[in-house]
């Protein structure tokens, strides 16, 4: 038996460091682990005998700090200050050292002991945490992007203490002019260069740090939904989390539901925009689910509690996130195997460049000042960050329009597939059978003929029953019935105000389902039932079109009922009277001839389907097995939100691409300017902390993704 394990990592600095910390955990015998630098947490699977201590054991041996997680603090919300406080200082004391180079009218008699008195600080106190993690992994023989960072920056900050002690650096006033390729002058020195790379660096991790925390936003603020107290209907009020399955509570109107459950009392609409993005509250009543972290819109309701803590949708909701942000993309896993081995080619590269410039009879100091911009300039930080970032993002802006995404693997299908098919029950139609029309015989009239069916099928449990009984109560009292009688497959019989009246399966068009009533024997009228469309389903399919999916419809109801609902929806293919297997067989047939299928579907018997597809997308209104078996949920009871779902993943993947291309094209032109002597280190250093705050602000611009909007009424 297998069970899961998360874990808070601390000491992360750069995506080697995941890296790192992931092939430790996954050493260990049976286990398998990912570790996520964005969310800076790890996740395993381990086998009977393993337990969190073990992995903290590896965690800590590699270097790192490892926690059981904890709830979110406001302190936790403020763990970027001492980095802030770090940037501030560094900032003040840099600045006018890099203006003291830049401006040689500037620089007076003594400022290049003013600017190595104001460096120094820099360079040991702002650069710390860089020169640690350097420390710390050359214990445990690993190189990582800080190594890269400590050695540029000591480096450059020893060559100016050598400079100005023992070469003529230090002579009273020395000038030299700045330059934006590597210097050449016997007496330079690279104060500005510590203490800018230093600087940018910071300024680059701090802004990393703030845009994972707005990244994780709609996280957050996923788990900040659900309700801290409830009243029991005894008028107790306790913390929501002790509440148990089975426990009555109220909530009064502008509260929020506790708890998923089912109402037992009251009425009112339910406001469901934080947890699908509808905008229009439900209404509600008894024996109608609720889900917690809704809001009660309107009068006062009575919840018998079905599921709680983590079993809750909203739970789900959360786990099905913080998973999905775990995963990598196929192009991230070789960026990851790049970046393993990344940072001892640089250093090699950087000690080639020395020689190679030495060797050329170009100085020591243009040598020097080249290799220390290839260095610098070759950390692929925005390498690690361009699926993290992205994923937190997407993720979490799906989960704010009730989308929820299973993993990467899930983001990359939906580019891939071509075909699409919905099921109709449930997905395409509401689910819910509905009087369409009622045909009476002469003498009757339509109203007259539903209400004596109502009445007679106001004790079934049929769905047809209810349906008849619904629509009937709507438009009238209902007179009482006796001797009621059910004859499963035929119908239902009664005595109202003194007649038999009998409710039968009849024929009649075969796109609806027909009953026959019957008074007294004769059939007094005929009444059509049908599983309405649901009004959005045909903008939806237009708007699958238009992602270039070929929508095909697959039911087991017949095909002149398929065939209708087809014709509403602007399907052209249709693929009815199949059984659940049946429906594992269409994708399998359609798969086999090449194409790439989608399954769209919310019962358990589309489980089998969604998980034979290449990419499952589950209507949340439907059963748990359908929901797990799916790579995608749509937790609002449309079809459009399936477009939605489609255009947001292909949208994610899209920026994922472009982070990964950006960060390596940045690395392949930087490299050979750098190791030319085009480049000062301190510009490579801000060139290098820019290109990670671009791949986190380029994954930000999903935060701003809208959903798609449809004209229900516009003709296919």
């Amino acid at each position: 038996m297998t069970q899961q394990i998360e874990l808070d990592i601390g000491g992360m600095t750069c995506a080697a460091c995941a890296n790192r910390i992931e092939k430790k955990l996954n050493r260990l015998e049976g286990v398998t682990a990912t570790v996520n630098y964005a969310t800076e947490k790890a996740r395993a699977t381990v086998p009977a005998g393993v337990g969190a201590a073990d992995l903290i054991a590896v965690v800590e041996k590699t270097g790192y700090t490892a926690t059981e997680p904890k709830a979110a603090t406001a302190a936790a919300e403020r763990v970027s200050d001492p980095l802030r406080v770090r940037l501030l200082v560094s900032a003040a004391l840099s600045v006018p050292v890099i203006v003291l180079a830049m401006v040689p009218a500037w620089q007076f008699t003594y400022w290049q002991w003013l600017s190595l008195t104001l460096a120094a600080p820099v360079v040991v106190y702002g650069g710390w945490p860089f020169h640690r993690s350097a420390f710390v992994n050359l214990r445990h023989g690993a190189a990582t992007m800080d190594t890269l960072v400590s050695l540029g920056t000591l480096a450059a900050f020893g060559w100016s203490l050598w400079a100005l002690f023992l070469g003529d650096a230090g002579v009273p006033g020395m000038t030299h002019p700045f330059e934006l390729r590597a210097g050449t002058a016997g007496d330079a020195i690279y104060l500005e260069a510590a203490a800018g790379v230093t600087t940018f660096l910071l300024a680059g991790r701090y802004a990393e740090a703030r845009a994972k925390r707005r990244a994780g936003d709609a996280l957050r603020s996923l788990l900040a939904l659900g309700a801290k107290t409830v009243t029991l209907v005894d008028g107790r009020e306790i913390p929501a989390d002790r509440l148990q399955v089975g426990d009555v509570f109220g909530v009064r109107p502008g509260e929020k539901v506790a708890a998923d459950g089912v109402v037992v009392d009251g009425a009112s609409a339910v406001d469901q925009s934080l947890l699908t993005g509808e905008s229009v509250p439900v209404e509600v009543g008894v024996d109608d689910p609720v889900t917690g972290g809704t809001v009660n819109a309107g009068g006062r309701l009575v919840v018998r509690a079905t599921r709680v803590g983590a079993d809750t949708q909203l739970a789900q909701m959360a786990r099905l996130v913080e998973e999905a942000q775990d995963g990598k993309a196929a192009v991230q896993r070789l960026a990851d195997r790049i970046s393993g081995v990344f940072v001892p080619v640089v250093i090699a590269l950087a000690v080639a460049t020395l020689g190679y410039w030495l060797g050329s009879g170009a100085g020591t100091t243009a040598a020097f000042t080249a290799a220390v911009a290839v260095l610098i300039i070759a950390c692929p930080c925005a390498l690690g960050l361009a699926t993290p970032t992205a994923l937190l993002v997407g993720t979490g802006r799906g989960a704010q329009l009730g989308i929820l995404i299973r993993g990467v693997e899930a983001l990359e299908s939906t580019r891939r597939v071509d075909t699409i098919l919905l099921d109709k029950t449930g997905t395409v139609t509401t689910g819910a059978m509905t009087v369409s029309r009622v045909v009476p015989e002469p003498g009757w009239d339509s109203a007259g003929v539903l209400r004596l069916a109502g009445a007679v099928e106001a004790p079934s449990e049929h769905p047809l029953g209810r349906a008849i009984a619904r629509a009937a109560a709507a438009g009238a009292e209902l007179p009482a019935v006796s001797d009621f009688r059910a004859t499963a497959g035929v119908g239902v019989r009664g005595v109202v105000e003194g007649a038999a009246v009998e409710v039968a399966r009849g024929a009649g068009d075969t796109a609806e389902t027909w009953v026959e009533l019957r008074v007294d024997g004769t059939v007094r009228g005929r009444i059509a039932l049908a599983d309405a469309v649901r009004p959005t389903s045909a903008a939806a399919v237009r708007g699958l079109r238009a992602l270039g999916l070929e929508p095909v419809l697959v039911t087991g109801d017949a095909p002149a009922v398929a065939e209708a609902v087809a014709a509403q929806v602007g399907v052209t293919e249709v693929i009815a009277g199949v059984l659940p297997a049946g429906k594992v067989d269409a994708v399998k047939r359609l798969q086999a001839r090449g194409r790439s299928v989608a399954m769209v579907g919310d019962g358990v018997n589309d489980a089998a389907a969604l998980a034979q597809a290449d990419l499952g997308v589950a209507m949340g209104a439907g059963s748990d097995v359908a929901i797990e078996a799916s790579d995608l949920t749509i937790l609002r009871g449309d079809l459009t939100a399936a477009v939605d779902a489609v255009r947001l993943s292909r949208r994610t993947v899209t920026i994922i691409r472009g982070n990964l291309f950006w960060a390596f094209a940045y690395n392949v032109a930087a490299l050979p300017l750098a190791a030319a002597g085009l480049l000062n280190p301190m510009i490579a250093g801000a060139a290098m902390a820019l290109s990670s705050i671009f791949v986190v602000a380029n994954s930000l611009r999903l935060r701003r993704f809208k959903p798609a909007v449809f004209d229900a009424t516009a003709a296919e």
